[in-house]
């Protein structure tokens, strides 16, 4: 995408969080007329990099653009199908670091501001309402330190020590400007670099050494998230991560069950131009989705109901 495309597609963004707030607070509702406290109209708010506002290749944009059919859409979908409709807001940014979400310096966010400082705004707004705010973050953290298919673990080190500051930062300030009736959700991350074995036997070296990389950025993620008893969607089990059992796939031959996955769920093993992305595709986002709705609280599908 270029930085104006992204540009354009961040004001959308930024005017979809003013419209929804207002429309929100006018929906507003007081206790119910028999005296029964009701909740107000509920939100969904996807907070993270280019995964948070459904990226995927298109023919004019092989490197992917935003599109409405993410995992957060997904939920939405779901959501409302269980009776529970949502208001979707996204501020994420693609390629977004954490230090990024934290200070700004992206290219989505004018000087001065960030994705932390809409998403606190908005929370802070809203805090009479049911939600559910979505962690995406910590894969851009580490993806430039597994460029031209070499792993530089003096920099994961260096990256996930970071990681695990400026995250716990981050979550500090959302909940303090969330309501009470705000549910926080993180996301932990599939391993696209399985992929590369595909592609020659350097391939294959760099995806085997990209392994315990996507290990130590998840069990980072527990940890931090553990830390702020939030609950974590376990999108590396749903895509089968650490499952080597052989299986065949069409056009590909024998591979372990995690290559298959990769190859089923994003665009890294599809021909140009459209692949090879990292990007989830259709069936990938909505296995986000479903690791994302299997630890939603009980509540969180019945806010909308007495």
């Amino acid at each position: 995408m270029t930085l104006r495309g992204v540009r354009w597609v961040t004001s959308l963004v930024a005017a979809g969080v003013l419209v929804a707030a207002t429309s929100l607070m006018m929906s507003a509702s007081p206790a119910s007329a028999n005296g029964t406290s009701t909740i107000d109209p509920t939100f969904l708010l996807a907070i993270g990099a280019s995964v948070s506002v459904g990226v995927q290749p298109t023919l004019r944009h092989d490197r992917g653009q935003p599109t409405r059919k993410g995992y957060a859409n997904d939920l939405i979908t779901m959501l409302a199908a269980k009776g529970t409709p949502m208001q979707l807001i996204q501020t994420g940014c693609p390629g977004e670091t954490t230090q990024q979400v934290l200070y700004g310096g992206d290219h989505c966010y004018a000087r001065g501001d960030s994705q932390l400082l809409r998403a606190v705004a908005f929370l802070r707004t809203h805090q009479n309402q049911g939600g559910v705010v979505t962690l995406d973050l910590g894969f851009n953290d580490l993806h430039g330190c597994l460029l031209h298919e070499n792993v530089d673990m003096t920099c994961v080190s260096a990256r996930m020590n970071l990681l695990s500051i400026q995250l716990p930062q981050v979550i500090t300030a959302l909940k303090a400007a969330a309501g009470p009736h705000v549910t926080f959700i993180g996301i932990n991350h599939y391993n696209p670099y399985l992929a590369r074995a595909l592609s020659g036997s350097s391939g294959e070296r760099f995806a085997v050494a990209s392994v315990p990389v996507i290990n130590l950025l998840n069990s980072t993620l527990a940890m931090v998230y553990g830390q702020s008893s939030i609950p974590v969607a376990d999108v590396a089990a749903r895509f089968r991560t650490s499952d080597t059992t052989p299986v065949t796939v069409d056009g590909i031959g024998t591979v372990g069950e995690n290559l298959a996955q990769t190859c089923a769920l994003t665009w890294m093993c599809q021909e140009p131009p459209y692949g090879p992305n990292l990007h989830p595709n259709d069936q990938g986002y909505q296995t986000i989705a479903d690791a994302i709705a299997a630890v939603l609280p009980a509540q969180a599908w019945q806010w909308y109901r007495e």
